[in-house]
């Protein structure tokens, strides 16, 4: 009997060490899920669900966001949303609901897919400086700011990533905290509503064109870069050509130049998007003036252009986007060679 209460105890002792050995193994962690599963479950991201539902035909962003794939998502909370409703409804009481009717659901869709990348990319790869294509089309890009992520949309709005990497199990979602807007101004456009530094050059633009022919090009499809003077860069061009130290930039837009300032212009034209980081010092890019061309050199301190008379410009501002390319400002009109 002695016996048998011995196999028993020991039985249990076993047992029981079994049970307490079990304990010493953490639970696996949740398997992540979809990207839309995600962002149900998270309260903050609900107007983010509810416009994917409203502005979805025969459920596809749903799928889309729901079914197996290796998507990236940047994703706007609530606050977003309703301020972007005050924004389209000059309401200053707006919520995010108040965008989500009929008339706007082809925008609210644009939008939505404009927030969306067909591939994963996680913080680690994330090119920055360089044009990222979202389902949508256009453009938008990612510049480190002082490390953090900041996009500037196709409107010039910037928006900071402000946290990177939920995983889920069809790709990866990052958390913005403003609505990003594809591009809706053309290069022309673009200048147009920046006025008045850019006057002068819409009115040589206008001058220069044989049949509007400038214009429409820089209207077209693209994609292209201008390097755009400022007014300033034309006064300066105009008292260089004139000698006339008081002449501004109306005094060469004359019947005489313009076969010259046609030729300028084309020379401030490349026929593709040129980022600030697609850029290559030192080499020469050829422009829409067929033949010609110039070089862009890069230090800490500056960027700047050697024209083809040797002539140096700084590029004041760079990458200002627009739906058929990107505007880079300089601070001097550069001139082809003779």
């Amino acid at each position: 009997m002695k016996k048998l209460f011995g196999y028993i105890a020991a039985a249990a002792t076993l047992s029981l060490l079994a049970a307490c050995g079990s304990d010493d193994h953490p639970p696996e962690p949740p398997k992540p899920v979809s990207i839309l599963a995600t962002a149900q479950a998270t309260p903050d991201l609900s107007s983010l669900v509810a416009a994917v539902q409203f502005a979805s035909d025969n459920n596809d962003l749903v799928n889309l966001l729901g079914a197996a794939g290796t998507l990236t998502v940047f994703a706007p909370p609530n606050a977003a949303f309703d301020k972007l409703a005050v924004t389209l409804t000059g309401n200053a009481n707006a919520k995010a609901a108040d965008i989500l009717v009929p008339a706007n659901k082809a925008l609210v869709k644009t939008v939505l897919q404009y927030h969306v990348l067909t591939s994963k990319v996680n913080a680690a790869q994330i090119p920055f400086g360089k044009a990222i294509t979202p389902a949508a089309g256009g453009i938008f890009k990612i510049d480190n700011v002082n490390n953090v992520p900041v996009i500037t949309d196709g409107r010039n709005r910037k928006t900071n990533i402000t946290r990177t990497d939920i995983e889920a199990s069809n790709g990866v979602v990052h958390l913005i905290d403003q609505v990003l807007l594809p591009a809706d101004k053309t290069i022309p456009a673009t200048a147009i509503a920046s006025a008045p530094e850019f006057a002068s050059l819409v009115a040589a633009l206008q001058f220069a064109s044989d049949n509007n022919d400038l214009v429409t090009l820089l209207s077209g499809a693209g994609p292209f870069t201008v390097f755009a003077p400022t007014n300033a860069a034309f006064d300066a061009l105009a008292k260089e050509l004139t000698g006339n130290a008081s002449a501004t930039a109306a005094a060469i837009l004359v019947p005489a130049n313009k076969a010259l300032v046609r030729s300028v212009l084309q020379y401030h034209v490349l026929g593709a998007r040129v980022l600030k980081a697609d850029i290559v010092p030192n080499t020469a890019i050829s422009t829409a003036l067929a033949g010609k061309t110039f070089t862009i050199q890069a230090t800490a301190a500056a960027v700047t252009i050697t024209d083809g008379r040797n002539r140096i410009a700084n590029i004041a501002a760079t990458d200002i986007l627009a739906s058929n390319g990107v505007i880079h400002v300089i601070d001097k009109v550069i001139l082809p060679s003779q």
